[in-house]
Parts: structure tokens; sequence; C-alpha cells
């Protein structure tokens, strides 16, 4: 076996394990991986729009759409004129938005912490190097450029 296919193999299955704890997480509320993302990306640039956020997402502006509508539907955001373009609307978080997404950042810290508590502190910087080293490496081979 050539000497990195192991390793991408196992970087396939923590990918493939993290997928499979967000679906089970965040079906009971109605949320997506995509919704998700759309709520971190408004949650981080506080009221935009939805050509901003299909920008940030790297979506069209017809998913976004799709997206704000469920999330509106569900209680996650809401939409309003943008004050100064009559064109545009603004999509910003309500308080159960808000609440989702302050108990993602905490579930986040929790499992985050979980996973590297046997680390001392060298290790956690070595693996976390090697991490950044193999993420580079990933963002160069997607780079179309």
């Amino acid at each position: 076996m050539e000497r990195g296919v192991p390793v991408f193999d196992r970087l396939l299955e923590i990918a493939m394990l993290i997928q499979e704890d967000m679906a089970r997480e965040l079906e009971p509320a109605g949320l997506t991986a995509a919704r998700t993302h759309l709520l971190w990306a408004a949650h981080h640039s506080g009221p935009t729009t939805q050509q901003a956020l299909a920008r940030a997402l790297q979506v069209s502006a017809r998913n976004v759409t799709g997206l704000v509508d469920a999330l509106e539907t569900g209680g996650f955001v809401r939409r309003s004129p943008h004050p100064t373009d009559r064109r545009a609307t603004l999509v910003t978080l309500t308080e159960q938005g808000t609440r989702a997404v302050t108990e993602m950042e905490d579930q986040r810290r929790r499992i985050a912490a979980h996973l590297v508590s046997d680390f001392d502190a060298a290790g956690l910087e070595r693996f976390r190097a090697d991490l950044d080293a193999v993420t580079a490496r990933l963002h160069e081979l997607m780079d179309p450029a």
C-alpha cells in the first residue's frame, strides 16, 4: 500500500463521521448541513443580503433563496427590507436562530475538548501543525489555477 493511503483513508473516515454526527444532531431541529452553513454565515456577518450569503456560501442566489425560505419557515431567520437598497432584502437571525448557533458553538467546543483531551500541549501543537500541512496540500490540489 502506498505511504499516504492509510492517512487519506483515515481523513475520509473522520469526515464521514463528522457529517453523520452533524446530520443526526441537526435533523430534529429541521436543519441540514447547508442550512446550518447559512446560519453560521448570517451569524458571523450580521444582517446581510441573500446575494452576499450566496457569495459567502459559493452557491447560486436561487439556492440561497431556498435555504432562507426553509430557515424562515423554521423560525431561524427573518427577511426585512434593506434600509438603503429597495431591491435587496436583509436576512437576520431570529432569537431562535441565535440560540441555535450558540448551542452549536458550545457543542463544538465540548467535542473539540473531548477529542484532544489525551494530548499534551506539545503533542497537540504537533498534531495541529500536521493538520495545517495536510489542509494546505488539499487546498493546493483543489486550486483551479
